[in-house]
């Protein structure tokens, strides 16, 4: 993804908090989806982590804005801890003072805690350092989280986890 850069050995478990309070057992009886399978209902700005018994984990996001959005099935790429971020062309374009290199860890850097990379090479599942954002239509494509609620979502899929995102 050209918006994570990600220094060797970066790559390390987190340990799922005790509670997300964000996050939420609830009905999801959408047909189709397999146990484990990620859904982001852009609309409703939620995503879903089907576990296949009729319920799914809901979780607030934060979306693409205006003329950002996507949809479409893509796949968990990467896992990153404290990922460092370098601004795709369009956000340097529309903000270019934004420096080349955001260090992973540090409070201006936009992708949290963690992040997980998506097939396509455009777009990630990451925290935020501005928690205000999540429930609106505030990125250039991402999916984004409370901290805790990427960390909790990171201790619970894999590389390769099919990712559905609906507008």
């Amino acid at each position: 993804m050209a918006a994570v850069a990600v220094a060797a050995g970066m790559v390390v478990a987190l340990a799922a908090p005790q509670s997300a309070s964000a996050r939420e057992q609830v009905a999801f009886r959408d047909a189709g989806y397999e146990a484990g399978t990620i859904v982001v209902k852009t609309k409703e700005r939620r995503l879903y982590l089907v576990l296949g018994d009729g319920t799914a984990l809901r979780y607030p996001v934060g979306v693409g804005k205006a003329g950002k959005q996507w949809s479409g099935v893509s796949r968990i790429t990467g896992k990153y801890v404290k990922p460092d971020w370098a601004p795709p062309a369009e956000v340097k374009r529309d903000n270019p003072r934004i420096p080349d290199l955001i260090k992973g860890g540090t409070p201006q850097n936009p992708m949290g805690v963690a992040a997980m990379t998506l097939s396509g090479g455009e777009y990630a599942i990451h925290g935020t350092n501005v928690p205000r954002s999540i429930g609106g239509f505030v990125s250039y494509g991402c999916i984004r989280m409370f901290n805790e609620d990427i960390t909790d979502l990171y201790g619970r899929v894999t590389v390769g986890t099919t990712v559905v995102v609906t507008r």
